[in-house]
């Protein structure tokens, strides 16, 4: 077994480091994480300039080659050219904060795995529903039951899910749900500030309130004290959709 560990804190946050040593004896474990935090990135690619790539042993003890660029650039790096040999599983996290409902757009986090993914990669995303490394050791092990589980039950692959752990103590013995994506409200309005030379500068305002947690949803789940676990794919297409499209836009061109 090799796997591939990633996240989009960068390579001192302590999440990287939890998942790292809670997947110890799992395999041989190859560690690629971004220089800086790269949370909000989504699946961005660094196609603009040349990328960097140096190994360091982090003060969490972890040996990590270190990448100048986004989570997917890390993966993708990795997986093209960095790694002598393609993993058999790219895992993510475990991030500072909930991937959930429209955070999944956003998120590197879910970025690094869905990378793995798109290259055939069996890929899991873990991330902490609350800020703050609170109980991340609880957490990493919680991880470590859910990819024991996934590995023994020898689903054929690709596949990506995406983990959300509530910050207790108690996160080994949470129960599990398989659950969709939950939504949010729209985010809060960017907050304007101004710099030292007297121009305008803007922050990008907090996201937005769960809208849409009902039952079944990841919300509700890590609401309810579960663990979440999200399959995702990559196809956006609105399939349901696609034949009214069809009949509007047909009768249009005719």
């Amino acid at each position: 077994m090799r796997i591939l560990i990633a996240n989009d804190d960068g390579y001192l946050a302590p999440g990287l480091a939890a998942l790292v040593k809670a997947c110890e004896g799992l395999g041989d474990i190859d560690v690629v994480a971004p220089e800086q935090n790269a949370s909000g990135t989504s699946n961005a690619l660094t196609l603009t300039r040349p990328l960097s790539v140096f190994e360091v042993k982090a003060d969490h003890g972890c040996r990590v080659r270190v990448v100048t660029g986004t989570p997917s650039d890390c993966v993708h790096v990795a997986l093209t050219g960095l790694l002598p040999q393609k993993p058999d599983l790219v895992l993510s996290g475990i991030n500072n904060g909930a991937n959930m409902g429209d955070d999944t757009l956003y998120s590197g986090t879910v970025a690094a795995a869905m990378e793995g993914y798109l290259f055939g990669i069996p890929a899991i995303a873990f991330s902490q529903v609350v800020k703050g490394w609170s109980q991340i050791d609880a957490a990493a092990a919680a991880a470590r039951r859910v990819v024991d589980h996934v590995l023994a039950s020898r689903r054929a692959g690709p596949w990506l899910l995406n983990v959300n752990i509530p910050n207790r103590a108690d996160a080994t013995e949470l129960p599990w749900e398989i659950t969709r994506l939950g939504r949010r409200h729209a985010s809060a309005p960017v907050i304007q500030q101004t710099n030292p030379r007297g121009e305008p500068i803007y922050w990008i305002g907090p996201a937005g309130d769960a809208r849409e947690a009902g039952e079944g949803t990841d919300f509700h789940a890590t609401t309810n004290g579960r663990i979440s676990i999200t399959p995702l794919q990559v196809d956006l297409t609105d399939h349901a959709r696609c034949g009214d499209w069809r009949s509007a836009l047909g009768m249009a061109a005719q």
